[in-house]
């Protein structure tokens, strides 16, 4: 029911995301800018279609045209992962899905970018729920030229060595209230509990979609600190990769899911391979 299609990383220059993710061997491509002129992309994708969206203002950008853009806050302040999106072939049936499932939705809106090499892609997206599109339900998008070119902009997955982006993690205030507007939203209806004291959160996995719902352990950790900055939005991005996780330094286990953190004490989110 939710299949991701890709997950928006903000903040305020494309160069310093970029470099970031090569450090850790994640290569990007410059994807475009945007049709409304507030941001411009790079991504990394992966086998299955699904990506990193790297997305900044471009240089000299109108400060009233970022101020204006539904994810101002995140771009401005370097959020880190602010919004997560799933694929749909049928827009339309989804809007109606929700609405019915007493969801607030809006849409459809048409979007798209020119890449580099001229060709113009084109998509439409809806959004549910509250914040911004994307914030705490995913935003659901339907290509209207082909998904291949706006996810392989070089023809081919950017980062090999990882098959897809395989969880968003969501920081949220109230972990039992979140959980029940996701099963009213999408009727999930498996879910597993654990505790990580070292990523500092209560988290609910669910089995039958690639979201984990993640409460602070306590009110001075980084999570706390970002649900005060931020509201409810991802704070942490899976991938799934081939790799063994044992050349991690640092690991956790969530029910079936084993996973090594990238840098674990960067400030604000956090990156991981699962297996």
């Amino acid at each position: 029911m939710l299949p991701l299609d890709h997950v928006t990383v903000a903040g305020p220059a494309l160069a310093p995301m970029r470099a970031a993710l090569a450090a850790i061997g994640i290569p990007t491509v410059y994807g475009g800018g945007h049709r409304d002129g507030a941001t411009e992309m790079a991504l990394a994708s992966f086998s299955d279609g699904s990506y990193l969206e790297l997305i900044a203002p471009p240089p000299n950008a109108p400060v009233h045209i970022v101020d204006g853009h539904p994810w101002s806050r995140y771009l401005t302040g370097s959020a880190g992962p602010c919004a997560w999106a799933v694929r749909t072939t049928d827009l339309d049936g989804e809007l109606r899905r929700l609405r019915a499932a007493g969801i607030a939705a809006s849409g459809p809106a048409a979007n798209g970018r020119r890449r580099p090499d001229g060709v113009q892609l084109e998509w439409q997206i809806a959004a549910a729920g509250p914040g911004g599109p994307g914030t705490f339900f995913p935003f659901a998008i339907q290509d209207f030229t082909a998904h291949d070119l706006r996810a392989f902009p070089s023809g081919a997955p950017t980062a090999r060595e990882y098959r897809c982006v395989s969880r968003v993690v969501l920081a949220v205030h109230d972990l039992e209230a979140a959980a029940t507007r996701y099963r009213q939203a999408y009727g999930l209806t498996a879910f597993i509990r654990h505790t990580d004291r070292a990523f500092g959160a209560e988290l609910i996995v669910a089995a039958d979609a690639p979201v984990v719902l993640a409460q602070p352990l306590a009110a001075d950790s980084w999570l706390a600190a970002r649900i005060q900055h931020f509201g409810e939005v991802p704070c942490a991005i899976l991938l799934e990769g081939a790799a063994s996780i044992q050349t991690f330094t640092a690991h956790s286990t969530w029910g079936d899911l084993h996973i090594g953190w990238f840098r674990p004490d960067t400030p604000g989110w956090r990156l991981a391979v699962c297996q």
